[in-house]
């Protein structure tokens, strides 16, 4: 049975304000078509509220993700939105988080965060209660709204300030306790993503602020994703900003020299200067570590930064101002390995250990080396993975070229081993009698951010095309006439079967024309449309649409109800 209890939508009742235009400040598919069909209102930049059909979408995302949660085990509860300051210091973060967690002051000059995550919350809510081995492993969840102070609102609800979201936080007594979880948790994603009709892919990703040091994210692929994944037809897949690759240079062999480059501060215009390929460069940056260290960072010239595996690598990396570079004894444009300053660290990308004539900056303006040789001519301090992989590199697993995409992130999971029970001091007692910290997992989905994702798939120049599984109403009923002594009645005694058959109806009784009753229906992007007018009743026909397909055909009034019923069940069926 579908989850809103069977009822006729009289349009005439609903509000539903539609829009005819795009609206000015709507840059992608899914932010115009929300708020043109009447799904959603901007309240203020980041923030919207949900008008009754994008709140009825709504509920039914919360519900496949609850009975996703529900069959794996996962216990729901519901936390407060406000959280005390205390907790975030305990863990840590009330520092570090950054400007994008909201802070408040009470009346009595407490501090307060409004919670973007709820690690520190639920840790404290169960330290005090969760005391032994034989209470775990324990999974907890609820779906609330959350609060991040985005410097830059934008696309709808992809970047918001406030939005809709599932976090489930489980506890247990051992790696492979929580490996079965998280196993069990990526599972049951992998499953709301098809559920909501998703073209998906589950990515390695950078655990962030969350912390931990095993993540994936589900990315829904979308052009207009803000997130770059690299995958592989051998089912390698991840982020990239830690996506690992196979990486093919092309050593410049020549003999060493230093050559004069005047002007030439760039990797492209070194490549075309020396007439060589920009693999056969390597590209220096110069930052500064967490410690405020100079630090330069060697990477092919082919390949840009990964500034996620840079920070994880150094606690932080910060670009040096072209004040900080001559403070610190850099030539900026013409930056490279021979020639540093005492003291600074050097650390090259794995990839440069197969290369062996470098292409690289001489430290003064004007002037690079050619035919450097590791080892001979310069020094490396440190090794590590610090480029970003790109479209065409070799999959770290079988080589073969790996494919870019663009990706919606929908959901993560995350393994956060002690990170929280460590620092919150949540422990349990063990069975031999000693205290040990919980092994926690995380695991968040972005309800609202669903919702865009769907529709930036799901939708063509008439409107959204919302799948069966979430739309705000399975069949719609549109009588040309209104008030019409047979039209109307016949349409209506459509909607009537239809709904007593257990489908969700809308009834547009609007008295609009038959036109703006078209557009509206596709617009807001009803699944299956019946259109019944006086000639079609005369002849004892009604117009059915699928709007996904386009599909039109003519059905029998006698048995309309019944096909289109059995159309519904269906679609019912195919999206489980």
């Amino acid at each position: 049975m579908p989850l809103i209890t069977p009822g006729i939508l009289r349009l005439s009742k609903l509000y539903c304000p539609t829009l005819k235009e795009d609206p000015t400040d709507a840059d992608i598919a899914s932010h115009r078509l929300l708020l043109r069909a009447a799904m959603m209102r901007r309240i203020s930049a980041g923030i919207y509220a949900f008008l009754p059909l994008g709140y009825r979408v709504l509920r039914k995302i919360e519900q496949i993700v609850r009975e996703e949660m529900d069959a794996i085990g996962c216990q729901e509860l519901l936390m407060p939105i406000l959280q005390p300051a205390e907790l975030w210091h305990e863990s840590g973060r009330w520092d570090v988080y950054g400007p994008e967690l909201m802070r408040l002051v009470d009346r009595h000059e407490h501090c307060y965060a409004l919670g973007p995550t709820h690690e520190e919350l639920i840790t404290a809510l169960t330290r005090d209660e969760l005391r032994s081995y034989k209470q775990l492993p324990i999974s907890l969840y609820h779906m609330h709204w959350k609060y991040r102070d985005e410097v830059r609102p934008r696309f709808g609800l992809l970047r918001g300030r406030e939005f809709l979201m599932k976090d489930a936080y489980s506890f247990h007594t051992s790696q492979e306790s929580l490996q079965e979880h998280y196993d069990a948790q990526t599972q049951a994603y992998g499953r709301i993503c098809n559920r909501l009709g998703l073209a998906w892919r589950g990515v390695e990703a950078d655990s962030g602020q969350i912390g931990g040091k095993v993540s994936i994210e589900f990315m829904a692929l979308a052009e207009t994703g803000e997130a770059g994944i690299l995958y592989c037809e051998c089912g390698f897949a991840a982020n990239t900003e830690v996506a690992t690759a196979h990486i093919e240079l092309t050593p410049h062999m020549t003999p060493f020299a230093k050559v004069a480059t005047p002007g030439v501060e760039t990797i492209a215009d070194l490549a075309t200067f020396l007439s060589i390929p920009s693999s056969a460069t390597v590209k220096a940056l110069g930052g500064s570590d967490a410690k405020g260290r100079a630090t330069v960072l060697l990477i092919p010239g082919s390949h840009e930064l990964s500034e996620v595996k840079a920070a994880n690598l150094l606690g932080a990396f910060t670009m040096l101002t072209d004040e900080e570079m001559l403070a610190a004894g850099l030539t900026k444009g013409y930056l490279g390995p021979i020639g540093l300053p005492t003291g600074v660290r050097v650390i090259a990308d794995t990839a440069l250990q197969g290369l062996t004539h470098w292409v690289v900056g001489a430290n003064e303006a004007g002037y690079h080396f050619v035919g450097a040789q590791l080892g001979v001519d310069f020094a490396v301090n440190e090794w590590a993975d610090l480029l970003e992989a790109q479209d065409g590199d070799g999959c770290p697993e079988c080589c073969k070229p790996l494919t870019a995409a663009r990706g919606i992130e929908v959901g993560q999971v995350f393994q956060l081993g002690t990170k929280y029970s460590e620092s919150m001091h949540a422990r349990y007692m063990a069975e031999d009698n000693s205290e040990l910290p919980f092994i926690m997992g995380c695991y968040g989905w972005g309800v609202t951010r669903s919702l865009a994702a769907v529709v930036e798939q799901h939708n063509d120049k008439g409107g959204i095309i919302w799948p069966i599984s979430i739309c705000p109403a399975e069949v719609v009923v549109i009588p040309l006439l209104v008030g019409e002594s047979a039209v109307e009645p016949a349409a209506l005694q459509l909607a009537e079967l239809l709904s007593a058959a257990g489908i969700e109806v809308a009834f547009d009784d609007r008295p609009e024309r038959a036109g703006f009753k078209f557009n509206d229906a596709d617009l807001i992007g009803w699944p299956f449309q019946l259109v019944v007018g006086k000639r079609g009743l005369e002849a004892g026909i009604v117009e059915f649409k699928d709007r996904a397909s386009g599909e039109r055909r003519e059905l029998p009034l006698d048995t309309a109800a019944t096909t289109v019923a059995e159309l519904v069940y269906a679609a019912r069926a195919a999206s489980l």
